[in-house]
């Protein structure tokens, strides 16, 4: 691609090493039977209010310091609005206006030479359940909806588009998992879908400043599916700009078997979300003497050592 510069950004979903879920008690275990670690709360009913796990709040931060994020003192949530079978308020409460960290970077190391990606922001926010998807016979053309996971906590670190290779994306998607688990924010256990990832790419002309048609890729449960899909679809975006034709700004899916990326639907915008205030939930405020407290007790960490032994 010597006449493109590739564009590359992840976002990652890392859930939060808790015994309780977001905004109530119950269990974040997995693999209990269907339906079993749900309550009014996590479900949605009407006149139910959420109460936020400290917990959460504890390891979001430590993330935040050790991400070298511009720590937010003032906190609040919103409600992202959007319709999903495995959604049941038909939102999802999430952090947009006053993220837990701003900013920030992470070094990774690519051909022997260090390289800072940036971070657009750390936020909190509650996952949404899980569909099941029929296959065999009985009930091949149904799904059937597990909400177990519907309000276990989630981070999500969102880079910005920074890593010009996918090379340089899966070493700052192995470095990011390093240090989530040496700071036991997550167990990034990722079969267990604990540690999920977004992709998005875009090609542009070599020397240009103007960032193309981004695509997101969703869908991607490992380091290899994310690698692959990229290679994958940044081949068809090239194939699509020198046959002079146009890369539309879209949501595809990485589809393992076929080796290619699909047409999910057009991409949205945070004006489709229809963000406003969650209003069951107060603002934050996060103490300098807090944010000193995680600041003094993080560990070195595994770059860092790294760095400090060679």
């Amino acid at each position: 691609m010597t006449d493109f510069e590739t564009v590359i950004g992840l976002e990652i979903h890392a859930e939060l090493d808790t015994e309780s879920k977001v905004f109530c008690s119950c269990s974040t275990k997995f693999g209990a039977p269907p339906n079993s670690q749900t309550c009014p709360v996590c479900l949605g009913f009407p006149g139910v209010l959420p109460v936020l796990n400290e917990k959460v709040v504890e390891l979001a931060l430590r993330a935040a310091v050790a991400f070298n994020c511009e720590v937010g003192r003032q906190n609040a949530f919103e409600r992202k609005n959007y319709f999903y079978p495995d959604l049941p308020k038909a939102y999802q409460i999430s952090q947009k206006a006053l993220p837990i960290g701003r900013g920030g970077w992470v070094e990774i190391e690519v051909g022997g030479q260090a390289k800072r990606v940036g971070l657009v922001d750390v936020h909190m926010e509650e996952d949404t359940g899980k569909s099941v998807h029929g296959d065999d016979a009985g009930w091949a053309d149904k799904s059937l909806l597990d909400y177990n996971r519907a309000g276990v906590p989630l981070l999500e670190i969102v880079s910005e588009p920074d890593m010009r290779s996918v090379e340089e994306a899966e070493t700052y998607m192995n470095e990011m998992r390093s240090i989530l688990l040496f700071l036991g924010v997550s167990d990034c256990k990722m079969e267990q879908g604990s540690l999920r990832f977004e992709a998005s790419c875009s090609l542009r002309p070599a020397g240009s400043e103007v960032l193309g048609n981004r695509v997101e890729i969703k869908n991607l449960n490992s380091f290899r599916a994310v690698a692959n899909s990229l290679r994958a679809d940044l081949r068809r975006q090239e194939a699509l700009l020198r046959a002079g034709g146009a890369v539309a700004q879209e949501t595809m899916l990485w589809n393992e078997e076929k080796g290619v990326t699909e047409p999910m639907r057009s991409k949205e915008t945070s004006s489709d979300y229809r963000y406003f205030p969650e209003p069951d939930l107060v603002p934050l405020e996060i103490s300098g003497e807090w944010i000193a407290r995680v600041r003094a007790e993080l560990p070195e960490l595994p770059s860092a050592r790294r760095r400090r032994l060679s």
